[in-house]
């Protein structure tokens, strides 16, 4: 008989309670490798504490990625000069990163 191939996971690992918990409820319930991959866009966290959070919950690596420079010249700058806010007022940070992020997951 066959045994079943355990299957691996990138994980979007922010560090915070949400993907820290589904590292173990993962591995548990449907017995994933977790490879957790941090995106630096300049947030300022702690990358060291935070992988070794990740490691600590389970995961079988953790990879932080510095996409800083791309983030800024391919993102914000042309979000900025498109003068793109939500309500005229607040600047679309998040929405922005979105893409680049799962861009870098594929990769």
């Amino acid at each position: 008989m066959a045994t079943k191939k355990k299957g691996k996971v990138i994980l979007a690992y922010s560090g915070g309670l949400d993907t820290t918990v589904i590292i173990p409820w993962l591995k548990e319930n449907y017995d994933y490798e977790v490879i957790a991959v941090c995106i630096d866009l300049g947030q300022g966290d702690d990358w060291k504490t935070i992988k070794a959070r990740a490691l600590k919950t389970g995961a079988s690596a953790c990879y932080v990625v510095d996409a800083r420079e791309e983030y800024c010249k391919e993102y914000v700058f042309p979000a900025v000069k498109a003068n793109c806010k939500y309500e005229d007022e607040y600047l679309l940070g998040t929405s922005t990163a979105r893409p680049l992020i799962g861009k870098i997951l594929v990769e």
